[in-house]
């Protein structure tokens, strides 16, 4: 091989050599790296888990007069029967309840009893559905209440009905009444009242900064 053939030959292997590794990092780079605009996915969302809160929205369930869903599995009660299972009982909204037509809806008078399902479906769904899943005695007297009350644009679904027992008058009713007035008057989005109560209704009006005292 002559010198000039032997200089051309090792011209030739130096740029396959550079073609090669420039090619061969932007395919790796490329398979790792993710394409523009995408997002990663690597994990659950962020906020994922049981209960409403940022990043959980409420499950939408339109089911007026009527009760709709079952339980799975084994629930618990917290805080003495006051709190539900998250896991059984994360609360629901009604997605024809919104904060454009609140006036239409939920803040006019007389709402509820065109929502409120029987006395009939809801005594079924307590002692049939409710009971076993909590592990509730039938002879126990408890409330069948709405997590997210119709008040609010709660449905009637069952991931938004549990058997509460609590003292008689119910406390919640007021945090309800109290929530209600705050989004009628402007003073707290319906999406917040919804989520402050599904969270935990004990702590909700705190968390909103309202109280009962000034429904």
């Amino acid at each position: 091989m002559t010198s000039r053939s032997a200089r051309s030959w090792l011209a030739a292997l130096a740029s396959g050599a550079l073609l090669c590794l420039t090619s061969c990092s932007a395919v790796t780079l490329s398979a790792v790296a993710p394409a523009s605009g995408t997002a990663a996915t690597s994990g659950p969302a962020s906020g994922a888990g049981s209960g409403a809160g940022p990043g959980h929205p409420l499950t939408r369930v339109h089911d007026p007069r009527r009760v709709t869903g079952t339980v799975q599995g084994h629930c618990a009660y917290r805080d003495g029967g006051q709190l539900p299972d998250p896991r059984c009982t994360p609360g629901s909204a009604d997605p024809a309840v919104t904060q454009g037509n609140i006036r239409q809806t939920i803040c006019r008078p007389g709402y509820t009893k065109t929502v409120r399902p029987s006395a009939s479906q809801t005594d079924r769904f307590k002692y049939d559905v409710a009971y076993p899943a909590y592990g509730t005695p039938r002879s126990e007297k408890t409330e069948l209440d709405h997590l997210v009350s119709l008040e609010l644009g709660g449905s009637n679904d069952a991931t938004n009905l549990w058997p509460e027992s609590p003292p008689t008058p119910n406390p919640k009713d007021k945090v309800e009444n109290a929530l209600h007035a705050a989004v009628c008057d402007g003073r707290v989005t319906l999406a917040a009242a919804q989520n402050a109560i599904a969270s935990d209704w004990l702590t909700a009006e705190k968390k909103l900064g309202i109280s009962a005292s000034g429904e």
